[in-house]
């Protein structure tokens, strides 16, 4: 019975079954009928678009990458064949199905309840992320519960990490009472509050490099189109570095300046449709739970609410904003270089290169855009991550295997780079399935202080990270200035 239920999600697909569950929640909302139709049919199309541009686009940067590797004379034993591996042994794992259709009816039920602001089903296709560590946990250790239970805290703790920075991704990707919460995005989020304070006392919070500072001083020099054509090129340069004074080489140089500028181009125009499908129920949220009391919503008074929740988005709808598809093109040959220069890392990110931009969202949004913090944190915590998937290849090499995606590659280990370069996620999966009660009673306890800590202040969270997002403004140091000026001159007057 499950394996049939699998088969009918698999065979419709997220384009299919995403519009319906939103079609759902809408009427469930007493959105209308007509605007809920539409609304679901612009989810499916939005999803539509988002997988055509990337499945046009990841063959083309993935091959200029691979020139790259092959340029360097990196040779690494654990090779990085993208996170489809990980779906496809997902969907395929009794481990995988059990958890899909549990996990499904416990987060209906967490909602209900009130227990996490996230209603999680609206991006249904995501819990893939969390069945492939409890799928890899049952090849270790052949016990079924405990790597469902493994899958289960997984998806516990990423939702709690999910409702922390929720209203920092709405309002950053400007999708109302919306937000991602991907396992492979959400563990970002720990690494960017925990590093911000630190950037601010470095000052980087004042150099205010982000898409509209850059656009503003820079003119048409700083447009996403035109700084995409000039990344496209110097990322087709490090490709064909060896080849230089081949025509063909400077044809697939240019062309990729191209292609990487149509990308940002498109892209934030299929997002803006998609993230219009959400509006009516969004605005149903805001209308009912932040409107209700207040008569007008404010920002504040959306912090403040304690009825407000939020839609699981699909990720894609953040993957071509500028400053995250920037950094993340940025952050392709460096995570190449820290590949080879790292020492005891064994793994070369080869496919889900392409995959940084999604890797990185909840970092763009907690620093509002401000590409230097961005990174910096993603070149430490994705350094990080090296060892991390370093460390997860047998096993999830031995996992994969079963379904033999490692014989198609001809590598003896293979890995995801977006799915297992998680350093939290790691420490969490090695002490689930080193069976110790201790290590695994240490875990619930963390996740149960910080779930608890959510649950009585929220408020303050969301109003503390949005006072450090707000000193990325370029107008925050002035504004800064104003104030104290003002408080010394009433001062003097008093």
């Amino acid at each position: 019975m499950l394996q049939s239920f699998m088969n009918i999600f698999t065979s419709l697909g997220d384009t299919v079954v995403v519009p319906i569950i939103i079609f759902i929640v809408a009427l469930c909302l007493r959105v209308r009928a007509k605007t809920a139709m539409m609304s679901s049919l612009l989810v499916g199309v939005g999803l539509t678009g988002f997988g055509w541009i990337i499945s046009s686009f990841t063959p083309v940067v993935t091959k200029i990458i691979n020139q790259m590797i092959k340029t360097t004379g990196i040779n690494l034993p654990v090779v990085d064949t993208g996170w489809q591996t990980s779906a496809l042994a997902s969907f395929h794992s009794t481990v995988g199905i059990s958890f899909f259709i549990v996990g499904l009816i416990l987060e209906i039920i967490l909602f209900l309840i009130g227990y996490t602001k996230v209603f999680f089903p609206t991006n249904l296709w995501q819990n893939w992320g969390f069945m492939i560590w409890g799928t890899v946990a049952y090849t270790v250790t052949h016990n079924f519960w405990l790597s469902l239970g493994l899958s289960m805290f997984m998806m516990l703790y990423i939702l709690m990490v999910a409702e922390i920075q929720a209203d920092r991704w709405s309002d950053y990707y400007k999708i109302s009472n919306g937000t991602t919460s991907a396992l492979h995005n959400m563990e970002n989020a720990v690494p960017a509050i925990i590093l911000d304070p630190l950037w601010n006392l470095f000052g980087f919070n004042k150099v205010h490099l982000t898409p509209e500072v850059l656009k503003k001083r820079l003119g048409v020099f700083g447009e996403p189109t035109f700084i995409g054509a000039v990344l496209g090129v110097i990322i087709g340069l490090l490709g064909n570095i060896s080849r230089l004074s081949s025509l063909d080489a400077w044809g697939q140089i240019l062309t990729f300046g191209v292609q990487l500028a149509g990308v940002m181009t498109i892209f934030p125009l299929v997002a803006h449709l998609f993230g219009s499908a959400f509006k009516p129920l969004t605005d149903e949220i805001t209308e009912r739970y932040i409107k209700k009391n207040t008569g007008k919503a404010t920002e504040s008074d959306a912090i403040k609410s304690k009825k407000r929740w939020f839609l699981a988005i699909d990720d894609g709808v953040g993957y071509g904003e500028s400053a995250t598809i920037i950094s993340g093109v940025i952050l392709i040959p460096i995570i190449v270089i820290l590949a080879f220069i790292l020492p005891g890392n064994k793994t070369i990110p080869v496919v889900d290169l392409v995959s940084i931009p999604f890797m990185i969202e909840s970092m763009v949004a907690v620093y509002r855009g401000n590409i230097l913090k961005i990174l910096c944190t993603a070149t430490i915590w994705l350094g990080i991550g090296l060892y991390a998937s370093s460390y997860m290849a047998p096993m999830y090499s031995a996992s994969v295997s079963q379904y033999g995606v490692a014989a198609t590659t001809g590598a003896a280990l293979i890995v995801s780079f977006n799915v297992m370069a998680r350093p939290l996620n790691a420490l969490i999966f090695a002490a689930w399935v080193s069976g110790n009660p201790l290590w695994i009673g240490l875990t619930i306890i963390i996740y149960g202080f910080f779930q608890i800590l959510l649950r009585t202040q929220r408020p303050q969270i969301w109003a503390y990270l949005k006072r450090m997002s707000d000193k990325n403004k370029p107008d925050y140091t002035n504004a800064a200035k104003k104030n104290k000026l003002q408080k010394e001159r009433f001062q003097t007057i008093n």
